[in-house]
């Protein structure tokens, strides 16, 4: 099973090898400890966008939520939309290559799981 916690601290998925990333953003091509292809394809990234937006949708209707419920009635909405556009802002930009080793540990296992469908 593809590690997430790995994936978590900025590590290869499949054999926990770290550094993955040369900079912040940018991935290497392959792992240096198994090997492992990080892009497969053109628009192999886009599961990790989809990723990423996810959770900033979720962070919006959580924090819209949370900030609405805290100050009902009178709830200050200029500021609780500044905090929250400067919430999606922020969050994207700094979740982005977490969200890049995350598409790769969840390839990992719809692969591993393809491969025990075909042993069966």
């Amino acid at each position: 099973m593809p590690g997430y916690g790995r994936a978590l601290r900025r590590a290869c998925p499949r054999c926990g090898h770290s550094p993955v990333f040369s900079s912040f953003y940018d991935l290497s091509h392959r792992c240096a400890g198994c090997d492992l292809l990080f892009e497969r394809e053109p628009g192999y990234w886009i599961g990790a966008m989809i990723i990423n937006t996810a959770l900033i949708s979720f962070l919006f209707l959580a924090s819209m939520g949370l900030g609405m419920w805290l100050f009902w009635p009178d709830v200050p909405w200029g500021w609780l939309l500044g905090g929250v556009i400067t919430l999606n802002a922020v969050i994207p930009v700094v979740f982005y290559p977490l969200s890049k080793t995350l598409w790769v540990a969840l390839d990992l296992s719809f692969q591993e799981a393809a491969g025990e469908r075909e042993r069966r």
